[in-house]
């Protein structure tokens, strides 16, 4: 079962490639910059070139489900968060039901009312909202991760999925990345959404 990440020379991503190659699950990462191909490929990641503001359909072929943890970044403007994190997640979704694509995994956010974010990102939250709406309207099998604080502290391999209950608003790239590559190789049913933070449980006793 070949996955599709799209994003994959994001933070997330790099670190999903990584803990794909090396338990052997099949992943092709999809990346717009021919400079960003050389780590994948060392990894042994089939790579593709695809550019979720231009030509990606042939990305998705012989594919069996796509992560997409792309993101327009803090520096860019309005505009290209409109076109990644919203019309590039509404193509990717489209050309997954195209492609007879079953499952898909959408990085989100834990801000589900951008209001409730900071404002300088509210712009994005409101793209995301809307791609996470597009998402659940699709009839796709899906799961929306919702992550808390993004950190590069090294993973503990243990979450916590109710925020409630949880003792930080932080959860690591690498916990992100090792909950995604779990529930990609889970068969039983999958949850439609789930928080991500750090905590004490193990990411595999929760979501395996």
């Amino acid at each position: 079962m070949t996955t599709l990440i799209i994003g994959a020379n994001g933070k997330i991503g790099r670190r999903l490639c990584e803990q794909a190659a090396h338990r052997g699950h099949p992943v092709r990462a999809m990346v717009r910059d021919e400079r960003q191909k050389a780590f994948f490929e060392s990894l042994g990641i089939d790579t593709i070139m695809g550019d979720l503001t231009g030509e990606m359909a042939h990305a998705l072929e012989g594919c069996d489900q796509v992560v997409f943890t792309a993101g327009s970044g803090a520096s860019t403007g309005l505009d290209h968060t409109l076109m990644v994190d919203l019309n590039g997640a509404m193509r990717a979704i489209d050309l997954a039901k195209a492609h007879g694509i079953r499952r898909f995994f959408m990085v989100s956010t834990l801000h589900v009312d951008p209001l409730e974010g900071p404002e300088k990102l509210r712009p994005y939250l409101v793209a995301k909202r809307a791609a996470d709406a597009y998402l659940q309207s699709s009839g796709l099998e899906q799961v929306i991760l919702r992550p808390g604080r993004l950190s590069d502290d090294a993973g503990s391999g243990r979450i916590e999925t109710d925020a409630e209950q949880a003792t930080t608003a932080d959860v690591s790239r690498d916990n992100v990345a090792t909950a995604l590559l779990t529930l990609l190789e889970r068969h039983a049913p999958l949850p439609t959404e789930i928080v991500l933070l750090d905590g004490n449980k193990p990411i595999e006793q929760m979501l395996g």
